[in-house]
C-alpha cells in the first residue's frame, strides 16, 4: 500500500512527478547519490509500469518503505469500541505529508473495498454481460417477425408455409423474453447484493494546510523554558540572600 502510493502521480508547481520522486527532491537524496553510478540516474516517473522496474528501483524503494514506516507514518485506532481510525504523517515538507496521507487512505480503502467485494462484483459483471446479449437476441428476434412481416405483407391465407419464418422469430421473441426477465431479476438481486457487502468507509478530516509543525513548539517551548528557568533561578538567588542573612545573623 505504501509503495503504492509513493507510485502515484501528483502535481508539484505545475509539473506531474510521483511521490517517490518529491520525496526524493525534498530529502535533497539527488546530492547523497551523486558519487553513485547505479543511484544517481534513477527516477520513478509517472506511469512507469512496476513490473519493469530495476533492481536498484526495487531496492530504493523498500528503503523508502523502511524508512517511511520507521520515521513517518503512524496509524492508530481512536478508541477499540469504535471504528475510527487516525492515519498520521511528518515528514519535513508538509504537502508531502499533506498528499501521502490522503492518497494512504484512498489506496488502503479501496483495496479493501475490492477485496471484500470481489465475488460479489464479479457475478454482478458476469450477470451483466448475459443480460446485454440476451437483450441484444430480443431485440434480432423482434426485428425478425418485422422483418417477415414486411417481406410478405399481403401473404395467401392458405399458404401456411409462408407463417413458418415470422412464427420461428415470434418463438425466439417469447423465449429470449422470459429468459431476460429471470436474468434482470438475477442481476438485480446480485447488486442488491453487492451493496450490502460494500464496506463503508468515511474520511471524517481531511488535513488541510497550512499543517502543525513541529518546529513552532520547539520555538515556543524554548521561550516557556527560559521564562521558567529565570524564575526558578530568580527564586534560588532570594534563597540564597536569606541564607546569608541567617547565615550573618547567628555569627553574630
Amino acid at each position: 500500500m505504501v509503495e503504492n502510493a509513493l507510485l502515484t502521480p501528483i502535481n508539484i508547481d505545475g509539473k506531474k512527478e510521483t511521490l517517490a520522486e518529491f520525496y526524493i527532491s525534498f530529502n535533497k537524496l539527488r546530492v547523497a547519490w551523486a558519487g553513485d553510478p547505479k543511484l544517481k540516474d534513477l527516477e520513478f516517473l509517472p506511469g512507469a509500469g512496476r513490473s519493469k522496474f530495476t533492481l536498484q528501483q526495487d531496492s530504493v524503494l523498500g528503503a523508502f518503505y523502511g524508512l517511511i514506516l520507521k520515521k513517518n507514518l503512524s496509524v492508530e485506532k481512536v478508541d477499540k469500541d469504535l471504528s475510527i481510525i487516525t492515519v498520521k504523517v511528518e515528514s519535513k515538507n508538509e504537502l508531502f505529508s499533506k498528499y501521502f496521507t490522503e492518497i494512504l487512505v484512498k489506496t488502503v480503502s479501496d483495496f479493501y473495498i475490492d477485496t471484500k467485494t470481489k465475488k460479489s462484483a464479479q457475478n454482478v459483471k458476469v450477470l451483466q454481460k448475459l443480460t446485454d446479449s440476451v437483450r441484444s437476441e430480443l431485440n434480432l428476434a423482434i426485428t425478425g417477425v418485422a422483418s417477415t412481416s414486411d417481406v410478405n405483407p399481403n401473404a395467401n391465407p392458405a399458404l401456411q408455409i409462408l407463417k413458418v419464418p415470422s412464427q420461428h422469430h415470434q418463438v425466439d421473441v417469447e423465449a429470449n423474453g422470459a429468459m431476460l426477465s429471470e436474468v434482470v431479476k438475477n442481476l438485480e438481486l446480485a447488486k442488491i447484493s453487492l451493496r450490502k457487502e460494500t464496506p463503508f468507509i468515511q474520511v471524517i478530516d481531511r488535513p488541510i494546510l497550512p499543517l502543525e509543525s513541529k518546529e513552532v513548539k520547539k520555538t515556543t517551548a524554548f521561550i516557556v523554558g527560559g521564562i521558567i528557568g529565570g524564575l526558578l533561578m530568580m527564586i534560588l538567588l532570594v534563597f540564597r540572600k536569606q541564607y546569608k542573612n541567617i547565615m550573618a545573623s547567628d555569627n553574630g
